[in-house]
C-alpha cells in the first residue's frame, strides 16, 4: 500500500489526536494557512517556546515569486545569468571584502524582477588548495550581492552556482508542508513464527487503527499502523520504507533538471578573479572572537587544511596525537551517517583503537571501539526516528535527549551530535521540537557537569539530482542548519562547520564528504576536545 494523501480532514478526523484545540491556536498565531499535520499539531507549547518557534520560522522565511504560475521560460536560467566583480582591478589585500553582483535572467534572456533563487558561492585558489564560502544577500529584484572576506594572498577566483531557481524553491516548500509522507517508514512485528510489517511515520492519515509509539520522556511522536493480528508491543524493528514517486506535475519537473537548473555554474561577464596582496602586519586580534555559529565565513582552507577564524585548529596528523588527546576519555557520537564517518575515520586511523563487534547491522550500529592501553572508549549511536536506516532493532531505537540524560558527564566525557538530513522531508516544526528536546538535555548535562565537552557538527552540502532534490535538497538542509545554529547559540557547545567545509572545498559535493574533508572535521573536533594551552 502507498501512503494516502494528507487531507485536512484526515488529521482532525482521526481518533488519536487528543488535543484538537491546539490545531486552531497554532494556525492563528503563526499567521500562515497551513495544512494541519499531526506530528507537530499535538504539541502544547509554552509561551516561551511558542515565541521562539515563531521567530525561528520567521527567520527562515523565503522570498516568494509573484502570485500565479510562472512558465518555465520565465524561470531563472543560470546560462543566461551572469556575475560581475565590483571594482575587480582595485588594490586588494588580505582581510579586505570582495563584493560580487549576480544578475539573474530567464530562458529568454530577460532580467528577473524578483528574488528567491538559492545560490552557493566560494572563492578559491586551486594552486594553493585554498577556498572559502561567500555570504549571499538577495536584493529581491533579480540581483544578488555576494560578499567574500579575502583571507590569503595570491590570485583568487570567484565561483557562483545556482542550486535551485526560485520557482523550484516554491515546489520544495509545497512538498515540505503537504507531503511529509514522501519518505515513509515501516516496522516489523513478530510473535513466535508469525510476523507482519506495517507503515510508520511521524504522522499517518487517519481511518485505520494505529500503534502509538510516542516517546514518554520527550513526547516525540511516532506511529505505525496496527498489525492485523499482533499487538503493538510485538514491534521488533524499524526501517525505511521508501520514497514516493510522481510528486511533481509536468511543469514543476522542468524546474528540476540536472544539466539545466540544478547546481549549475553562473559565469562571469568580466574578470572572475582578483589579485590579493599580503597584509603588511598580521592581525592576531581576529582570533579572539567568541565562537559565533552564525559568523561568516567561519573559516577557510589553505593547503587543504581548514583554518577556523574563531579558534586555533591543531592538525592531528599522527595517530599518536589523537591517542594523546583522547587518553582516558569516553567519546559519544550521536546522529546520522555523517557522524558515523567520524567513528569510521578514528577507528581506521588510530591503530590501538579497535572496534568491538557488538553484532550490530552494518552501517546502522550501535558501534563501539576500544583502546584498552590508553583507556579510550568511542561509541556511535544513530538518532531516533525519523531515520532512513535499514534495519534498526526497536530496542536500539533511542532518542539523543534520553541518551544524554543517562550520561554522567565530566572532563573525560566528550559528546558530538549531528542531526539534520533525515528531517528534510518534514515541516520545520518537527525539527525544532527535536532540537528543543536535545538542547534541554544538553543544558541539564552542562549544569551537572560543566566540564563536559559538547560539539555540534553542522549539516553539509551534497550532490543533487532531480530525485534527491525533492527529499534532501541543500536548500532543506540549509534551512534546518540555520534553525540549529540559532537554537544552539549562547549555549556552551562548540561547532564544527561541516557546511562551510563542504562548500569551500574543491572536491565535488557529496552527502558523505571525502576523507580529506572528514580529516579536517576531525581536526576541528579534536581541537575543541584538546585546545592548545596557549
Amino acid at each position: 500500500f502507498s501512503p494516502q494523501h494528507l487531507d485536512d480532514d484526515t488529521v482532525s478526523g482521526s481518533n488519536w489526536i487528543t488535543e484538537d484545540n491546539v490545531q486552531h491556536s497554532l494556525s492563528q498565531t503563526t499567521k500562515t494557512t497551513r495544512k494541519p499535520y499531526c506530528g507537530y499539531m499535538q504539541q502544547t507549547l509554552s509561551k516561551r517556546e511558542q515565541v521562539e518557534q515563531e521567530s525561528l520560522l520567521a527567520a527562515i522565511q523565503w522570498p516568494k515569486p509573484p502570485d500565479g504560475k510562472i512558465a518555465f521560460a520565465q524561470s531563472t536560467d543560470p546560462t543566461h545569468s551572469d556575475f560581475v566583480i565590483v571594482k575587480p582591478s582595485r588594490f586588494f589585500k588580505v582581510g579586505d571584502q570582495l563584493e560580487v553582483l549576480v544578475r539573474m535572467k530567464d530562458f529568454q534572456g530577460k532580467p528577473k524582477q524578483y528574488g528567491g533563487d538559492y545560490l552557493q558561492a566560494r572563492i578559491h585558489s586551486p594552486v594553493l588548495k585554498a577556498g572559502a564560502a561567500g555570504r549571499i544577500v538577495d536584493c529581491q529584484n533579480g540581483l544578488y550581492k555576494v560578499f567574500f572576506t579575502l583571507l590569503w594572498p595570491g590570485e583568487v577566483k570567484v565561483s557562483v552556482s545556482l542550486v535551485h531557481p526560485s520557482e523550484a524553491i516554491q515546489v520544495l516548500l509545497r512538498l515540505r508542508e503537504e507531503r511529509p509522507d514522501r519518505v515513509y517508514f515501516k516496522s516489523s512485528f513478530k510473535s513466535g513464527r508469525y510476523s507482519e510489517t506495517t507503515e510508520c511515520n511521524v504522522c499517518l492519515p487517519g481511518g485505520l487503527p494505529v500503534c502509538n509509539f510516542t516517546d514518554l520522556y520527550t513526547g516525540e511522536p511516532w506511529f505505525c499502523y496496527k498489525p492485523r493480528k499482533l499487538s503493538c508491543a510485538s514491534r521488533i524493528s524499524h526501517a525505511k520504507g521508501g520514497y514516493l514517486k510522481g510528486l511533481l506535475t509536468q511543469e514543476e519537473s522542468l524546474f528540476f533538471q540536472s544539466d539545466v537548473n540544478i547546481k549549475r555554474p553562473i559565469l562571469s561577464s568580466g574578470p572572475d578573479s582578483v589579485i590579493v596582496k599580503p597584509n603588511a602586519f598580521t592581525d592576531s586580534s581576529s582570533m579572539d572572537r567568541a565562537e559565533d555559529p552564525t559568523a561568516s565565513p567561519s573559516g577557510y582552507y589553505y593547503e587543504d587544511q581548514w583554518r577556523s577564524r574563531t579558534h586555533w585548529i591543531h592538525n592531528f596528523n599522527k595517530s599518536d596525537d589523537i591517542t594523546e588527546c583522547l587518553q582516558g576519555k569516553v567519546i559519544h557520537l550521536f546522529g546520522d551517517s555523517t557522524i558515523r564517518q567520524w567513528f569510521e575515520y578514528l577507528t581506521a586511523f588510530v591503530p590501538d583503537l579497535v572496534e568491538f563487534n557488538l553484532g550490530s547491522p552494518k552501517n546502522v550500529g550501535p558501534f563501539m571501539s576500544v583502546d584498552l592501553k590508553h583507556n579510550i572508549l568511542l561509541k556511535f549511536r544513530c538518532h531516533g526516528p525519523p531515520i532512513r536506516f535499514s534495519t534498526v532493532f526497536s530496542s536500539e531505537l533511542r532518542y539523543i535527549a534520553n541518551e544524554l540524560n543517562g550520561i554522567v558527564g565530566g572532563r573525560n566525557t566528550v559528546i558530538a551530535i549531528t542531526i539534520w538530513s533525515h528531517f528534510s522531508t518534514f515541516p520545520v516544526e518537527v525539527y525544532i521540537r527535536r532540537l528543543r528536546n536535545i538542547r534541554r538535555a544538553i543544558v541539564q548535562l552542562l549544569d551537572r557537569s560543566p566540564k563536559t565537552v559538547i560539539v555540534i557538527r553542522t549539516a553539509n552540502v551534497q550532490e543533487l539530482g532531480p530525485e534527491v532534490s525533492l527529499f534532501n535538497s541543500d536548500w532543506y538542509s540549509f534551512q534546518l542548519d540555520s534553525v540549529m545554529r540559532k537554537m544552539f547559540s549562547g549555549i556552551a557547545v562548540h561547532f564544527v562547520d561541516a557546511w562551510e567545509m563542504s562548500v569551500a572545498h574543491y572536491l565535488p559535493h557529496n552527502l558523505h564528504p571525502n576523507e580529506i574533508i572528514v580529516k579536517n572535521q576531525i581536526d576541528a573536533f579534536l581541537s575543541h576536545v584538546c585546545p592548545l594551552q596557549t
